[in-house]
């Protein structure tokens, strides 16, 4: 039987999505929708991260202190990068929690370890993890400089920007990096050799990979290099 669309996370942000269209002034929707159709209509795929990269080495800063590095993080086996905007982003807080409890153990049970990364300063982006009771690593990109380098950042359009201060809460301010950048969601997987053996990118913030995707490409990774060393 098929999950139903309430157990998908893609469903879940669906659902949020729906909520917005009952309750959101159309202006302020319209921005939104619009903000995020143009990042889907204008992603150059050929330039953002994907199989085959090799991963020059990164450090990031987990949230509960201390440094992650490449080296550390593929010691073992692969590790599975969730990129996502900031602590606050709605869509994170449904995301996040929903691979704790769909991807973090099947994931654990193969070896491989899971962090999830934003750029946002660590001191605000702990509280996601506190508050959702995260068992996986949380980690500050610093800088953005692992997303940049990826080429999945994107800027505020002007009407984002616009809407935002008339909110008072320029994004900037809010991940205290003083930019209009946040990653676009996406899930890297690197395995030992720092070569990227799976990458899945959406543009589009209220679509995001389904945990049993993951689970799929690591497990055929773990599989492989298990054959490989046996043979």
């Amino acid at each position: 039987m098929s999950p139903s669309n309430a157990d998908t996370l893609n469903g879940r942000l669906a659902a949020l999505h729906a909520e917005r269209v009952a309750t959101w002034a159309p202006e302020d929707l319209a921005i939104n929708v619009n903000q995020r159709s143009l990042l889907a209509k204008t992603i150059n795929r050929a330039n953002i991260v994907k199989p085959g990269d090799l991963v020059e080495p990164f450090e990031l800063l987990d949230v509960e202190g201390g440094r992650l590095s490449l080296d550390d993080l593929v010691a073992s086996g692969p590790v599975v990068l969730i990129f996502f905007r900031f602590a606050g982003c709605p869509a994170c807080n449904i995301a996040l929690p929903y691979y704790e409890q769909r991807l973090a153990r099947p994931l654990a049970d193969l070896g491989v370890r899971l962090v999830a990364v934003s750029p946002q300063i660590p001191e605000r982006l702990v509280e996601i993890k506190r508050v959702r009771g995260l068992s996986f690593d949380v980690a500050s990109d610093q800088d953005a400089s692992l997303a940049r380098r990826f080429n999945i950042l994107y800027t505020f359009d002007e009407a984002s920007q616009k809407a935002a201060l008339a909110k008072g809460k320029p994004i900037g301010d809010i991940t205290g990096t003083g930019t209009w950048e946040l990653p676009m969601p996406a899930v890297v997987v690197i395995d030992e050799d720092r070569i990227v053996r799976f990458a899945d990118v959406s543009p589009d913030w209220l679509e995001r990979t389904e945990a049993e995707a993951i689970v799929d490409a690591v497990a055929r990774l773990v599989t492989d290099r298990k054959l490989v060393t046996r043979g």
